[in-house]
C-alpha cells in the first residue's frame, strides 16, 4: 500500500489553472522521480503535499488514511519535510541553530544549549563532514557561506525534522560532484530506512542514479509514471513536451568548454572532431556581449542584432534573469564587455544603462517597477525625464506624451492623477512597460515581463513588442512560459548553470529541443 498518494489534485488562481489534475503514489523506501516542463505545476503539486499551498480538489492519503494538509504545521505533524530551491535559511543566526530549527520549538525551556544544540546537529552534519570545505563552522553565521555550503546546510536541516516523507527540490543545483556523492550516500541510507522520498532534479544522470520511479506532468496533469529501468531521458523529454523529436538536435555544448554561441552555437560531444556550425552573419548589431562574468552568470557571450527577438531559454534558474539584471546594472558586473551599438558600456549602473540605450522590465512589479502609491502619469514619465535632463516641465506636455506611450499598449485607466495602485495587475505592467516607450531604447531587457497578467494584457504586451521590433529596436527575452517564449523569438539561447549552453532556431525551436538541450546540458 502506497505511504502517501493523490488523487485528482487541482489548483486554480482565478482564471490560471496551476495544477488540473495531480496524482502521485508513494511507497516506503522509494525515491520517486516528479519532472515536467516549467509551469507544468511539479511545484504546485509539491506545495500541496506541504501544505503550503491548499487544493480546490482531490483526495489525499497518508497510510490509507484520506487526510487534510491545511498548513505547514499539519504537514510536519504527519512527518513531510521539504526542501525548497529557494532557501529559507536564517542568514544572520549559526550554522547549528538553522540545522535545530526544525527541534527548538520541543526544546524545553526558553533558553538553548549550545552544546546540546551541536550535538543534536552533528548526525546530519557528519556524512557531508569531507566535503563541508573552509569557512563552515557550526558558529559562523550562515550569511558567510558559500552557496554550495547554505545548501549543504538546508539539506540537514531538512534531515534534522526526521521526517518518514521528504520532498526535494533541486537540491544539488549548487553542488559540486563530491558533494553530490554524498547526497546520493545520504538518499540511499534514506530509502533503506524505509523512508518515502520526491525528488525533482534536472539532472538526468542523478534522476537515472538514485530514482526508482518517475512521474511525469505536463500542462497541470499528471499523464504518466512508470519505473526508471523501463524508460530513457527521451522517451521522458517526449512525455513531458508532448511533441516528437523531429529533425535530429545537436547536442548540448559540453560543460568543461566556453562556449560562444555566436560563433559555435551548438557543438557535438567530440568537437575536435566536428567543427562548430557557424551562423549567417548578423548585420547592424545593436548589443554585443563578450565573456560576462556576474553573481549566477558564466562567461556569456552572444549578439544581437536591430529588429531580432532573441529568447533566453532552459530551467527556471539558470542565470537568464542573471544576465538581464547585469546587463542593466542591477547586480554587480564583474568581467567582461557590454557594447551598444558602436559604443562600449562603461557604466555599472541602471542610471548609466539607460542613458547608454538599455531597458530593463521585470515581472516582480512590486520590486523593480510600480512606484507605490504614486499617480500613474508619475510612473509613465520617469525614464523620459531622466533621458531628456528634466528638471522643471509642465505636467500638461508630459501628460500628452505619457497618454500616447499608454494608449499603444491599450492600457485602461480613469486619469492620470489616479494612484497606480487603483489598475489591475495586467495594466500596472502596461504602464511600466509605456514608460520605455515614450523614449524608446536600442535594446529592451524583458525578465519574465508577462508574468501575473492576463491573457488579453499579454496579447498586447507581445503585439508591440513585435512592432518595437519591426521598427528596429532589438529585445531580449526571458519568460517562464514556454510558448511564449518559443512564439515570440526569433532564435532562442537555452541556458544552464549561468551559461549557454546552445542555440536554437528555425524547426528547432520547439520544446522538446529546448528542454533536450537543457537536460543534457545538465
Amino acid at each position: 500500500m502506497p505511504r502517501l498518494g493523490l488523487e485528482g489534485v487541482s489548483k486554480r488562481y482565478g482564471a490560471t489553472i496551476a495544477l488540473r489534475r495531480g496524482d502521485l503514489s508513494l511507497e516506503p523506501g522509494e525515491v520517486h522521480v516528479l519532472v515536467g516542463s516549467n509551469g507544468s505545476g511539479k511545484s504546485t503539486l509539491s506545495k500541496i503535499i506541504a501544505g503550503s499551498v491548499r487544493p480546490d480538489e482531490g483526495v489525499i492519503e497518508c497510510d490509507g488514511s484520506v487526510v487534510t494538509i491545511p498548513n505547514p504545521q499539519a504537514a510536519r505533524d504527519l512527518g513531510i519535510a521539504v526542501f525548497y530551491q529557494e532557501l529559507s535559511l536564517a542568514e544572520h543566526r549559526s550554522v547549528v541553530e538553522n540545522i535545530c530549527l526544525p527541534g527548538l520549538s520541543k526544546m524545553p525551556g526558553l533558553f538553548r544549549n549550545r552544546a546540546e544544540m551541536a550535538a543534536a546537529a552533528e548526525p546530519f552534519i557528519a556524512p557531508f563532514e569531507a566535503v563541508l570545505g573552509d569557512g563552515f563552522g557550526l558558529d559562523v553565521p550562515v550569511g558567510r557561506l558559500r552557496a554550495d555550503q547554505r545548501q549543504l546546510v538546508e539539506i540537514m536541516k531538512t534531515l534534522a525534522a526526521k521526517p518518514d516523507f521528504l520532498i526535494f527540490d533541486e537540491p544539488t543545483s549548487a553542488l559540486d560532484r563530491a558533494q553530490v556523492d554524498c547526497f546520493m550516500a545520504v538518499l540511499r541510507d534514506l530509502k533503506a530506512n524505509g523512508k518515502s522520498i520526491i525528488f525533482i532534479s534536472h539532472r538526468m544522470d542523478e534522476i537515472f542514479e538514485i530514482g526508482d520511479r518517475v512521474t511525469i506532468i505536463r500542462d497541470g496533469e499528471t499523464v504518466s509514471t512508470s519505473a526508471l529501468e523501463d524508460t530513457s531521458m527521451e522517451a521522458i523529454l517526449r512525455t513531458m513536451t508532448g511533441e516528437e523529436a523531429g529533425a535530429a538536435a545537436e547536442p548540448a555544448i559540453p560543460a568543461t568548454q566556453t562556449p560562444d554561441p555566436i560563433q559555435a552555437p551548438a557543438q557535438t560531444l567530440t568537437p575536435a572532431l566536428t567543427p562548430a556550425l557557424t551562423p549567417a552573419k548578423r548585420t547592424d548589431v545593436k548589443l554585443k556581449v563578450t565573456n560576462l562574468v556576474a553573481p549566477g552568470v558564466n562567461t556569456v557571450s552572444f549578439e544581437i542584432a536591430a529588429g531580432e527577438i532573441v529568447g533566453f531559454g532552459g530551467l527556471h534558474g539558470q542565470g537568464q534573469s542573471a544576465v538581464l539584471r547585469a546587463l542593466f546594472g542591477a547586480s554587480d558586473f564583474r568581467s567582461g564587455e557590454i557594447e551598444v551599438g558602436s559604443v562600449m558600456v562603461k557604466g555599472k549602473s541602471p542610471r548609466a544603462s539607460i542613458r547608454d540605450g538599455l531597458a530593463y522590465v521585470s515581472g516582480d512589479r512590486a520590486r523593480d517597477g510600480v512606484i507605490e502609491g504614486r499617480p500613474i502619469l508619475e510612473n509613465t514619465v520617469p525614464i523620459y525625464a531622466l533621458r531628456n535632463r528634466l528638471f522643471i516641465t509642465s505636467p500638461q506636455s508630459l501628460g500628452e506624451k505619457a497618454r500616447a506611450a499608454l494608449e499603444q499598449l491599450q492600457t485602461k485607466y480613469q486619469t492620470l492623477t489616479h494612484p497606480i495602485n487603483s489598475l489591475s495587475g495586467g495594466n500596472q505592467q502596461k504602464v511600466i512597460v509605456s514608460r520605455w516607450l515614450m523614449a524608446p531604447p536600442q535594446v529592451m531587457l524583458l525578465d519574465d515581463p508577462s508574468k501575473g497578467i492576463d491573457i488579453a494584457s499579454k496579447a498586447e504586451l507581445f503585439r508591440v513588442l513585435r512592432e518595437l521590433a519591426a521598427d528596429g529596436m532589438a529585445i531580449l527575452l526571458y519568460s517562464s512560459e514556454d510558448a511564449e517564449l518559443l512564439d515570440n523569438s526569433d532564435r532562442v539561447l537555452v541556458f544552464n548553470n549561468g551559461r549557454i549552453v546552445r542555440e536554437l532556431s528555425g524547426d528547432e525551436c520547439t520544446r522538446y529541443h529546448l528542454y533536450h538541450a537543457a537536460y543534457e546540458a545538465a
